[in-house]
């Protein structure tokens, strides 16, 4: 499972499951090696560690550096991939839901590899999706905000019901165009909720990041 730790990725990974057509063997994940987090989601790493214990399923990291151009990401993930398939992996699943450029570059880029691309979650309406992932129980914190189409004040927020009556009509319901990305810490996916707290919300390269933390112990 292509696994970005946000909603969507939790999600299909739990249409797969659920499906019993596909073994789902192991996440992979891309991890921005300078910072410790999850590209573009900017998640802890060991943040990650928790989903994949709570999902019960080991995580592969491919470390790229934080100014990471496409030719070594490509490389990096290349690596990874003949490693998987030397394991016996024959498909890997993305959360996409209906980006024509991206399914297509995902779809090159393993036309040569021997995996299969899988997509449960393509073609499906965002607005039913959404819903659908809300009264199921999924709740995810919003770690990134694209400002050029969300106001910052949505960074940090939880991913439920009030929040999908409140955003903005012209907001793909499911953050599709990368209008915010998110942080999946409780679902029917998991074992067990992930405990987390609030961090500095900041603004760097464009973006809007809400940092979530891992929540401390009292005692």
């Amino acid at each position: 499972m292509s696994w970005s730790s946000g909603k969507d990725s939790a999600w299909a990974l739990h249409r797969l499951r659920s499906s019993g057509d596909v073994d789902v063997v192991g996440l992979l994940t891309t991890i921005n090696r300078d910072a410790g987090r999850v590209s573009m989601h900017a998640v802890r790493e060991q943040l990650l560690d928790e989903q994949a214990a709570a999902l019960g399923l080991p995580v592969t990291k491919v470390l790229i550096p934080e100014q990471c151009v496409n030719a070594d990401y490509e490389r990096a993930m290349a690596a990874a991939l003949d490693q998987a398939r030397a394991t016996g992996v024959t498909a890997i699943a993305f959360g996409d839901l209906f980006l024509e450029d991206v399914r297509r570059y995902r779809e090159e880029r393993l036309a040569d590899t021997g995996i299969t691309p899988l997509f449960p979650l393509w073609g499906l309406d965002t607005t039913q999706l959404a819903r659908a992932m809300v009264d199921a129980g999924l709740r995810a914190y919003i770690t990134c905000v694209d400002p050029r189409h969300l106001d910052r004040e949505f960074a940090g927020r939880i991913f439920d019901a009030d929040l999908l009556e409140i955003l903005p009509a012209a907001v793909d319901p499911c953050g599709e165009r990368g209008e915010f990305h998110t942080f999946a810490f409780a679902g029917p996916m998991f074992a067990h909720s992930i405990a987390i707290d609030s961090g500095e919300v900041v603004e760097r390269a464009g973006f809007v990041f809400a940092d979530v933390l891992p929540k401390k112990e009292l005692g």
